[in-house]
């Protein structure tokens, strides 16, 4: 029933009481949202923990909602905030649970993208190394970006916002997102141009 109707109005549906339109929400940024928040912070406890705190704050919001822009931009701008928040409140032991993840969380992520991938018809264990690397590849490409750009990078790809709605998420100009991006994209195709 709810599947065809856009994100916005969902969310007036469930404002309105209807718990089926939030779980159709929830459904539909279960995977972009969690893996923006995975790749923000590197850590996928953290990234579980400011994942439901974003929703405890949609489900807070829900009464004073108003579609003034896209469902995608406002709950991209609520993890954005929640991860400035974050990163004020933990600067230290973050830059702690940063330098342990460079030891070990690098193929955890690299498992959870590689298990996000349709499985090939024959699973050879030369294809599922090949799979590997390149997920770790990609990881660690994303890593050495600077948080600006890897920020507006994960925010049109997994968030599949627009420049403007990037803008208006970070709160920086139209131009400034742009170049970010251009940057990401840049360094990232540098990194990965073996691949391409």
């Amino acid at each position: 029933m709810h599947g065809d109707w856009s994100d916005e109005r969902l969310m007036l549906a469930y404002r309105a009481g209807d718990a089926d339109a939030f779980s159709m929400l929830y459904r539909r940024y279960r995977g972009s949202l969690y893996r923006y928040l995975a790749q923000q912070c590197g850590n996928a406890a953290l990234a579980d923990e400011l994942y439901q705190d974003i929703w405890i704050k949609v489900v807070n919001a829900r009464a004073d909602y108003q579609p003034l822009a896209r469902f995608s931009t406002w709950i991209f701008r609520i993890a954005h905030h929640r991860l400035i928040d974050h990163h004020r409140r933990n600067a230290h032991q973050v830059a702690v649970l940063v330098l342990a993840n460079d030891c070990d969380g690098a193929a955890d992520s690299g498992d959870e993208l590689i298990a996000s991938l349709p499985a090939p018809g024959h699973q050879t264990p030369h294809a599922l190394h090949e799979r590997r690397d390149t997920a770790e590849r990609i990881d660690l490409a994303l890593a050495e970006l600077p948080d600006h750009q890897r920020e507006v990078f994960l925010l049109a790809e997994e968030g599949g916002l627009t420049l403007e709605e990037i803008a208006a998420t970070t709160g920086t100009g139209r131009e400034t997102t742009k170049s970010r991006l251009r940057y990401a994209l840049q360094k990232l195709r540098h990194s990965l141009r073996d691949l391409l």
